[in-house]
């Protein structure tokens, strides 16, 4: 079954990094997808852009509505994804824990729905 992680953290401490924090952090995470796609589970993921370059679309009554910036103020953005393929809920938690993002931040799990009718690439 299909399970994606959302790495919610704290988009402000980013910015405090030095140059060499920035680096080991990238390699903590490359390192967890070299791991994670030696076992077989890695379907994908990335970093996903600041919430400063982020737009929100919204539809209501027939008028689409278009704002800068995520759709609310919030202390952890998500950062990043990965899409795991894994054979139980407790098996993609267990990957979700080794996710450098979640010693600082959070790791939101769910399950990915898959319609039985769709092709599936």
């Amino acid at each position: 079954m299909q399970y994606i992680a959302l790495i919610h953290a704290d988009e402000e401490a980013w910015s405090t990094f030095s140059d060499a924090e920035r680096e080991a952090a990238y390699e903590q995470y490359r390192a967890f997808g070299r791991d994670a796609e030696a076992a077989g589970v890695l379907i994908g993921g990335n970093e996903l852009g600041s919430t400063r370059d982020a737009t929100t679309v919204r539809v209501r009554d027939g008028e689409t509505l278009v704002t800068d910036g995520p759709y609310a103020e919030i202390k952890e953005a998500l950062g990043g994804f990965y899409l795991l393929d894994c054979d139980s809920q407790d098996d993609a938690l267990d990957w979700a824990a080794r996710i450098p993002g979640a010693h600082h931040g959070s790791v939101e799990v769910r399950p990915v729905y898959v319609d039985p009718e769709e092709v599936q690439l």
